[in-house]
């Protein structure tokens, strides 16, 4: 598949060097037969190495024939030429090449060149000789003085250009040539065949002029196939005729366009456009500041090391972090530093490339944490008495947040997976049917805003683009807030991308404008709405795909911990906005809102480090993801299909965690069918699963979840994972994660379950979880007590006046479980005066003002965990007294 090239093309030259070795050295048959493994490699390279630089097809040919005529110690040294590439290692010194010409002269002195490497995609029908040329003259016009260095990847066609920018992550660049053809003539896979028409497929069509010469549309046509992939991409057209007129057309799609001739300027700008992507302005400023001789008088002793490098008591600070982070601590922001709460330089900087780099129309950074960035939001957007439909299975701080603003939530449940004790995620139908709800009531205009989770933290991914369409449709000024603390890695894969905030917000604004879209939305309303402007009934809104009206206020927020899943210090995260009001108030009120709730001191190498991390995601993104999510198919598949992990262990896929209503896809997990099938799924389930993340079900070990995670894998074995259930355990890859982590997890579950199957007869019977054993259903958010209570049946509540009548001692009481459960029992409204948090599952259980239930009880008496915020285990549940005094 696709997703998986990289890993493929490693694998096939690590085995021909490992088979030719053995070839000259004497120790196979030097009779290679035509079908045998050997040949069926070189012709999968043949096929592969078209889509990668340096090497190419020809150079596969020339070992094959080597390997035919029995020049095994030639093709040997060939081949490790290859893999020294492939592994970043430098050529041996004494190794002699195939051929001793000009060209591969040439050849050898890149290979030895370190600088930072790229690849430039040109796409142009040509001879081998122009091939010849083109190469060449790249080497040619490389400087010493240059910073980064590329290597061209030449294919003929317009699916041969697809298949290379899905398969090779170190293209960064394309240029475009209009003699390219159609199609390609290279054998491939059925899989990457699929996705390429997909690919070609997935845009509108091309909305350039009917004028425009056949020639020019295909080119667009390219052009926006490629951007939709890779949008870090640069595009460059060169054309033989006709630039003028071309440049006006097409400069929205292509970053320049060039004669043929002008090849100095179009190798000068591929290497300033990546030096753009590589510049890391705050970090650099931060190195800079270190570097420089300071006297420091502020408020900061441990700036330059002055209260830790003389001192006999704290040294060892120095000595474990490195020299470099005292001298880079300082409170000062002017010196090219900049400050975060007002930022005109580096800073700013930073957070508009990271805006480029995330596709979001501003970006923010926020050195504590997506608690912090979440609650900004909230303040920004909603204030006292706002309706927020919230998702109740949500982080704990937007339960936070929406106390502190006064907003009202109106909790949205979760479809319930009972069998695993935690939620999947909210269905688009229960949304629409609270939005009706509040119409019908007449108090749709106090809904202000939405708040999901996307995706959740056991992978389930929604459709934000569906969401916000049929959202907007019954309130066009609503605003979204996506919670993707654990999905900041999704803007940069082909696949993951279509389902984050900012590319649905991009999507979404583009289809707005279209005439067919105004057109369907006329034609839709008259059958939802009379001519006297009644609506129809529920059931009719509920059952069509709602359309947002032309005019509709796209306003969308994106919180992510970018260091969950980027490369980033803890707390490191950032907030991304798309907001049609922005200049229009929205602007003021999250500055004062980013001002309420950032520190005046912040971290500076956490702002270094978000510089930096998005510098590696422009840069290399898309490989990194692209292996991380092979790497959690793969890890998935190695669980399912081993003999003795599957007697022990069950992964869950999508028909377990997503109900069949939610999905048109059939496939349980549709990655490791290939990377179209994932595609599809992608496109057109409701909720879809994060390959990345692996929920394995642990019933048949005998131990529940938490003492699985602590005392078999973390205390034996060093194994870290975040999350479990009482019968689950989840495994995450990022894009940190080796092949050679996966393999030791791997032996590690394959010991623990040999270890778990000898000791069961030993284990007393009533310690073991069996599969039988029916866990506690997830309880559903109850209401809030009437006094804190909406009217009209609604479900929103004023939990701000429930949580500040908690605290006072007066208005409370503590209660054990046991009493507890006799006085529910009893017919008792007994209301919750704080948040009761148990980790697992991780959110707020009860939260102030809230009515506490017989089968919320029963939850939390089954719950093994070693964790619950808000509970006193010495003096039980605090509640708000029966009759408590008025406040005053």
């Amino acid at each position: 598949m696709a997703s998986s090239t990289w890993r493929i093309r490693s694998d096939v030259w690590e085995y021909l060097r490992y088979s030719v070795k053995q070839l000259a050295l004497g120790r196979e048959m030097h009779e290679v037969a035509p079908d045998s493994e050997v040949f069926r490699s070189l012709r999968a390279l043949e096929t592969i190495e078209l889509y990668w630089a340096g090497f190419g097809q020809r150079y596969v040919a020339a070992i094959r024939k080597q390997i035919e005529q029995r020049q095994f110690s030639a093709a040997l040294e060939a081949i490790g030429r290859v893999v020294h590439r492939l592994r970043g290692e430098q050529p041996n010194e004494a190794a002699q090449e195939p051929m001793e010409d000009a060209r591969e002269a040439a050849e050898e002195q890149n290979d030895r060149d370190t600088r930072p490497r790229f690849e430039v995609l040109v796409v142009d029908e040509t001879t081998a000789n122009d091939r010849d040329e083109m190469m060449d003259r790249g080497l040619r016009l490389r400087n010493t003085a240059d910073t980064f260095i590329y290597d061209y990847v030449i294919v003929p066609s317009m699916e041969d250009a697809i298949a290379a920018v899905l398969t090779n992550p170190n293209i960064l660049a394309c240029v475009i040539r209009p003699g390219f053809s159609d199609h390609t003539k290279q054998r491939l896979s059925r899989d990457l065949m699929s996705t390429i028409e997909l690919a070609k497929n997935d845009r509108d069509p091309v909305d350039a002029p009917k004028t425009l010469l056949s020639s020019v549309r295909r080119v667009l046509t390219l052009a926006d196939a490629l951007h939709e992939l890779r949008p870090e991409l640069d595009l460059y057209l060169v054309s033989g005729a006709h630039v003028e007129d071309l440049a006006g057309v097409l400069t929205h799609r292509f970053r320049r366009v060039f004669r043929r001739e002008d090849h100095l300027e179009l190798h000068l700008s591929l290497l300033r456009r990546i030096s753009h992507l590589f510049d890391t302005p705050f970090f650099d400023a931060i190195r800079e500041h270190a570097r420089r001789p300071v006297g420091v008088f502020h408020a900061l002793p441990i700036a330059r090391g002055g209260s830790v490098i003389s001192s006999q008591w704290v040294s060892d600070l120095a000595e474990f972090y490195g020299l470099n982070l005292l001298l880079a601590e300082t409170s000062a922001t002017s010196g090219g530093l900049d400050s975060l709460l007002a930022p005109q330089g580096t800073i700013k900087k930073a957070q508009d490339l990271a805006a480029r780099a995330f596709g979001a129309q501003r970006t923010f950074f926020v050195t504590n944490g997506t608690s912090t960035a979440n609650k900004i939001v909230h303040q920004a957007v909603a204030a006292q008495g706002d309706v927020v439909l919230v998702d109740r299975n949500c982080h704990k701080s937007h339960h936070h947040a929406l106390m502190l603003t006064g907003a009202r939530p109106a909790y949205l449940e979760a479809y319930p997976l009972n069998e695993f004790a935690f939620y999947g995620a909210v269905p688009i139908s229960r949304v629409k049917q609270l939005l009706l709800d509040y119409r019908a009531a007449g108090r749709l205009d106090e809904v202000r805003m939405i708040t999901l989770t996307n995706c959740t933290f056991d992978g389930i991914v929604y459709d934000p683009e569906r969401v916000m369409s049929e959202c907007l449709a019954i309130k066009p000024d609503l605003i979204f807030l996506w919670d993707e603390a654990w999905f900041a890695f999704g803007a940069f894969h082909p696949v993951t991308r279509r389902r984050t905030a900012m590319a649905a917000a991009k999507r979404l604004e583009e289809r707005l404008r279209t005439d067919g879209h105004a057109r369907e939305y006329r034609q839709q309303r008259e059958r939802l709405v009379d001519s006297d402007g009644n609506p129809a009934a529920d059931s009719v809104w509920l059952e069509e795909r709602l359309l947002p009206p032309p005019d509709a206020r796209i306003r969308v927020y994106a919180t992510q911990s970018t260091h969950k899943t980027l490369t980033a210090l803890r707390q490191g995260s950032m907030i991304h906005v798309w907001d049609h009001d922005w200049k229009r108030g929205a602007e003021e009120a999250f500055h004062e809102a980013f001002m309420t709730h950032t520190s005046t001191s912040p971290n500076y190498q956490i702002l270094a480090s978000l510089d930096l991390g998005r510098r590696q995601v422009e840069m290399e993104g898309f490989k990194l993801v692209q292996a991380q999510l092979d790497l959690g198919t793969a890890l998935a598949s190695a669980i399912a299909r081993h003999p003795v992990l599957r007697r022990t262990f069950r992964v869950l896929t999508t028909h377990e965690l997503v109900p069949e209503r939610f999905r048109e896809s059939q496939r349980p997990m549709p990655l490791r069918v290939g990377l179209a099938e994932m595609w599809r799924a992608w496109c057109y389930d409701e909720f879809v699963v994060d390959p990345s993340r692996v929920t394995v079900e642990i019933t048949k070990t005998g131990v529940d979840g938490d003492t699985f995670k602590h005392d078999l894998l973390m205390d034996r074995y060093g194994i870290q994972v975040n999350k479990t259930s009482r019968n689950t355990v989840l495994f995450m890859t990022n894009i940190g994660t080796s092949r050679s982590s996966i393999a030791y997890l791997i032996e590690v579950l394959v010991k623990l379950a040999q270890r778990l199957e000898r000791d069961r007869l030993d284990i007393d019977a009533t310690d073991i979880l069996p599969p039988e054993v029916q866990l506690p259903p997830l309880p559903d958010f109850s209401c809030f007590a009437d006094q804190f209570a909406a009217p009209a049946g609604l479900p929103d509540g004023d939990m701000r006046s429930a949580f500040f009548e908690g605290q006072r001692w007066d208005a409370v009481e503590y209660v054990l479980p046991p009493q507890l459960r006799e006085r529910v029992a009893a017919g008792e409204r007994v209301v919750s005066a704080g948040f009761i948090t148990p980790y697992p599952p991780g959110f707020p259980v009860l939260v102030p003002g809230q009515v506490i239930t017989s089968d919320l009880l029963a939850f939390m008496r089954e719950l093994d965990t070693r964790e619950i915020h808000g509970y006193d285990t010495r003096r039980g549940y605090r509640v708000l007294k029966s009759e408590a005094p008025p406040s005053v």
